[in-house]
C-alpha cells in the first residue's frame, strides 16, 4: 500500500443498471427469485458497492500482487430500482486500521437513496492468498 493513500479519500462510481442485474438474474435456477420483481437486486448492488471501492483504492496499492478483498459489509437496500437508471456510488475511506480498510458507501438511483453503510476490504498479498486457497483445497481432498 502506497503512503499516499489517506483518510477521507473519495471515489464516485456511476453504473446504468441492465436488465440482467435484476432479482431474477441473481440465481436464474432459484424459481422463488423468479416469482420477484425484475429491479436492481441487492447482491448485486453490494457488489456495485465493493467495485466502487476496489476502484477507489486502485491507484495506491502495489498492483499486480497487492490487492484487497471484501471481509464485510453493513449497507441498506433502501428503494426499487428499475432497469436503465444510472446508480451513483460514492465512497469514503474512514478507517485504516492495519491492512484493513473501511469505507462509508452511499447510493443514489437519481429519484431515491438506495443504499448507505459501510463496506471493509482487506488488503492481501495474492501469491500468498492463492497459496493459502490451494492449501485449503488440498486438506478436501484429503
Amino acid at each position: 500500500m502506497l503512503a499516499t493513500l489517506h483518510l477521507g479519500l473519495r471515489y464516485t462510481h456511476q453504473y446504468t443498471i441492465p436488465g440482467n442485474k435484476t432479482v431474477p438474474n441473481l440465481y436464474p435456477e432459484a424459481p422463488e427469485f423468479q416469482a420477484l420483481p425484475a429491479v436492481f437486486a441487492t447482491g448485486f448492488m453490494v457488489g456495485l458497492c465493493e467495485w466502487a471501492c476496489i476502484k477507489a483504492i486502485a491507484p495506491y496499492l502495489e498492483a499486480p500482487e497487492e490487492q484487497s478483498v471484501g471481509t464485510h459489509i453493513a449497507v441498506s437496500h433502501e428503494a426499487p430500482t428499475p432497469p436503465g437508471l444510472t446508480v451513483t456510488v460514492e465512497v469514503t475511506l474512514i478507517q485504516v486500521q492495519g491492512r484493513q480498510l473501511t469505507f462509508r458507501v452511499e447510493a443514489h438511483d437519481g429519484v431515491d437513496m438506495i443504499a448507505r453503510g459501510t463496506h471493509q476490504r482487506h488488503l492481501i498479498q495474492r501469491t500468498r492468498f492463492d497459496q493459502r486457497v490451494a492449501e485449503k483445497t488440498l486438506k478436501l481432498k484429503r
